[in-house]
């Protein structure tokens, strides 16, 4: 026989335990897996940022529940993400794992999506086959076969017949380079050398001699966020800036996150990339506003990643009244929206982006540079994956 008091503090034990499990099934979780210190650290920082202005903006309920973020640092160690994740889903019971600032972060955490369900938003890396890697994964950043087509195209357009290729080497490089090469050899044009730097650690001096020796029309670059500032310097050092060598590249090169930094040398530089800090609709002139006042800095391309991203789980939380696994990930599939870079799409199929791609120069406007639009490619869809 139990006591009077037994039965009270068996009675008292279970009210708390029913308490904690409302209060769970009240909140969804968000594991937020970025490089927020190395070499990378630029990209973790933009992204939080990106989402934390989300929330700041939308508030911290969605689908009627409380929504938390969990902040991991990966420090761009592949086999550490992967560790993260799994914690993540496993011990916190994340409804969804994002963030991931790089291809070999993300396609380390894929097969945990995979095997838990879990929906896997990629906000900032940018490799073509990332979202095959898992059908749980979808995207929120680019492809760099959005932007490498994209200016391949414009270069030939524009009387640039003989390039060099300088990319990082891991798999946003092999992307821009395979499709910048193949489009601008079909539009005729001719690839002196394809050269490549380690992601880790690069030094740009050796290759760069490379290029002037080759004299070719351009040079066509892809650098991964946060490593722009450095390239642009010993490009400046080493004369190819005076010695006739146009700069195209993609849009991380010219980084908004950096574009002080570079000065003067960046000047006229074209890029082919999905936002801008400039880009001049009204919904972007408020983002920019709201993320400047709130951070004390610019917004890249990888804020808007995080922004997004946001925004589609928050979207797909409100549609399934805060539902979780497989349920989730078909709310996000197909979402159209106006974003601070402009319209965009989440291929059902692909669980990829379609956005607008632009054609951008580096000009200096009062006292500050920026990569200035002009001319706009509607709706592009990953050349990777169209058949």
């Amino acid at each position: 026989m139990i006591t009077r008091r037994q039965q009270l503090t068996v009675l008292a034990a279970a009210a708390l335990l029913a308490v904690g499990t409302a209060r769970a099934e009240d909140t969804v979780k968000i594991g937020l897996i970025l490089p927020m210190t190395g070499q990378q650290a630029s990209t973790g920082r933009e992204v939080e940022a990106g989402v934390k202005l989300w929330m700041a903006r939308h508030g911290d309920k969605a689908g009627g529940k409380k929504v938390e973020v969990i902040v991991k640092d990966d420090a761009t160690v592949p086999a550490t993400t992967r560790r993260l994740a799994q914690e993540l889903v496993v011990n916190d019971k994340v409804a969804v794992i994002a963030g991931f600032g790089i291809t070999p972060s993300a396609m380390a955490a894929a097969p945990i999506a995979t095997q838990s369900k879990t929906p896997m938003v990629v906000m900032a890396a940018a490799t073509s086959a990332i979202t095959e890697a898992s059908p749980f994964i979808v995207r929120t950043s680019f492809t760099l076969p959005q932007a490498s087509v994209s200016i391949a195209e414009w270069a030939t357009k524009n009387g640039i017949k003989r390039v060099d290729t300088l990319v990082s080497d891991y798999g946003p490089g092999n992307d821009a380079e395979k499709f910048f090469v193949d489009r601008f050899k079909l539009n005729g044009g001719k690839v002196i050398e394809s050269l490549r730097t380690p992601l880790r650690s690069p030094d740009f001096a050796p290759v760069l001699q490379k290029v002037r020796d080759d004299k070719p029309d351009a040079l066509f670059v892809f650098l991964p966020s946060g490593q722009g500032a450095q390239f642009m310097k010993q490009f400046a050092e080493r004369g190819l800036d005076k010695a006739g060598i146009k700069l195209i590249a993609t849009g991380d090169v010219t980084d908004d996150d950096q574009l002080q930094e570079m000065g003067p040398v960046a000047l006229g530089v074209v890029t082919a990339h999905h936002y801008s800090v400039a880009h001049p609709s009204e919904q972007n002139k408020k983002f920019v506003a709201a993320f400047e006042k709130a951070n004390k800095f610019r917004p890249n391309f990888m804020a808007v990643g995080g922004y997004d991203g946001m925004r589609v789980i928050y979207n797909a939380l409100n549609a399934t009244h805060g539902a979780t696994g497989e349920k989730l990930l078909d709310a996000m599939k197909g979402q159209t929206f106006e974003s601070p870079r402009g319209p965009v799409f989440i291929d059902a199929q692909t669980r990829d982006i379609v956005q607008d791609i632009y054609i951008r120069k580096v000009e200096k406007q009062g006292d500050q540079y920026y990569n200035v639009e002009f001319e706009t490619l509607k709706s592009v869809k990953d050349p990777g994956k169209v058949k």
